[in-house]
């Protein structure tokens, strides 16, 4: 319950008279300091009165005061400034390394608020703070969910930034990776992933005039341009139409004067996708946009609308791929153009996170401001998290608030991380009974 402890602590959700320290001095908390995360004590900068004198240093927290010991602090000189130790049962006296005796003061958890903490942490229902949601004032909800909206961004802002390190500082190779992830929508976003960091950018640019060498290179990077690729059902057709000779004979000529290896096709995945989603079709839409210039941060950078954006990242297939789903595999004719949710989930996705990190990369507020200002134009997204909230009264209004509440259930809701949740400390205060 120590963790527990510090959220008391830092929320002062404790009697605020009637404290004392374990020799009879009265403690005020006038501040409980900086809460710290890292090595050292628990508080820093913390000011409190004991015996009617102001003190300002550290506090340090614990279950049991000989917790001091167990973790090593009387030997440890980031501990000398500690002014007061706080824990739940006071079991001994603590030493500092240079030989002080800072003054102990018992605190115990309210009952409430652990009883509320119990319930959070127990509760089958999801999420476990739906009783209170309903009570909770609009302004309030809307600053979390600022906050997380915010969070979210800067959390791919760091996977973004991650692959511009894993391309050599490319953040052009970095876009067309994490657009390419996204073309994933879900099922195969690793398998994108992996496929575009294997897409020498540089190497393809040489091409970028003749779509048929970039839908050669494309596939034969995703591994689909080996027949035994191809389901035995629809081999022999794939191979008497001629489309799939044309692009592995390009494909081999482009392996050896580029030195490709294509990925392993077994990374791939089309069980219970819809054909319309399969990878094939996926890929030629990718190659039509970077053929028609669309993938470069350049044309990113110039859209200051959604409109401009959704009709950079309009795209369809190649010819062949029409009338097919997989090489051999005949289906009506259809562009196959991008539906307007999966435009939708592109800008959500890709066009928004690519303009806050690059913004940040290159330190233009402008783009930055411009991410914030999409996700506020767009439609909230409908899926399973953003109907859970909706059913327990929360208001979606945007597709700033489904990013941000996607961002609470992800890394709030399901780690049980209540304790560092906006909504958690309403329910832990007692809220639970309002309204």
């Amino acid at each position: 319950m120590e963790q527990l402890l510090h959220y008391v602590w830092k929320h002062k959700m404790f009697p605020l008279t009637g404290l004392a320290t374990t020799d009879g001095q009265t403690v005020e908390v006038i501040d409980p300091g900086l809460h710290n995360r890292n090595a050292g004590p628990d508080f820093f900068n913390a000011k409190v009165k004991i015996g009617g004198m102001l003190w300002v240093g550290n506090v340090e927290i614990h279950d049991k005061s000989s917790d001091w010991f167990l973790h090593g602090h009387d030997h440890d000189p980031h501990y000398d400034n500690v002014v007061l130790h706080v824990a739940g049962v006071i079991d001994t006296e603590v030493r500092t390394s240079n030989g002080s005796v800072p003054p102990q003061m018992q605190l115990s958890v309210p009952e409430s608020v652990a009883e509320n903490y119990r319930e959070l942490l127990s509760t089958e229902n999801y999420p476990p703070c739906y009783k209170i949601i309903p009570s909770l004032s609009r302004l309030m909800v809307h600053s979390w969910l600022s906050a997380l909206q915010t969070e979210r961004l800067e959390q791919k802002t760091e996977m973004i930034a991650g692959r511009a390190r894993r391309a050599n500082g490319s953040w052009e190779q970095a876009y067309f990776i994490t657009l390419a992830r996204n073309y994933g929508f879900g099922i195969n976003g690793d398998a994108f992933e992996t496929w575009a960091e294997n897409i020498p950018l540089s190497s393809v640019a040489h091409h970028r005039d003749d779509i048929i060498q970039i839908e050669a290179f494309f596939m034969g990077q995703a591994g689909f341009l080996d027949e035994k690729t191809i389901p035995e059902r629809y081999r022999k057709d794939a191979l008497s139409e001629g489309y799939f000779s044309r692009l592995r004979s390009e494909y081999m000529y482009l392996a050896n004067k580029f030195s490709l290896h294509p990925m392993d096709f077994g990374l791939w995945r089309f069980l219970r996708l819809r054909p319309q989603n399969f990878p094939h079709i996926r890929i030629s839409q990718l190659a039509n946009l970077y053929f028609n210039h669309k993938t470069s941060l350049a044309a990113l950078a110039e859209c200051d609308t959604v409109k401009k954006a959704r009709s950079l990242m309009k795209t369809n297939v190649t010819p062949y791929w029409e009338t097919h789903y997989t090489f051999g595999n005949v289906g009506k004719r259809n562009k196959k153009n991008l539906s307007a949710a999966s435009l939708d989930l592109l800008l959500i996705n890709t066009v928004i996170p690519m303009l806050f990190a690059y913004g940040r990369h290159k330190g233009d507020d402008r783009l930055c401001d411009r991410a914030f200002d999409f996700l506020e134009e767009l439609k909230a997204e409908d899926n399973h998290i953003t109907r859970m909230w909706k059913d327990v009264g929360l208001r979606v209004d945007n597709a700033g608030d489904s990013q941000a509440l996607i961002q609470l259930k992800n890394e709030y809701c399901d780690r049980r991380d209540c304790l560092r949740c906006r909504f958690g400390y309403e329910y832990l205060k007692g809220r639970k009974g309002a309204g």
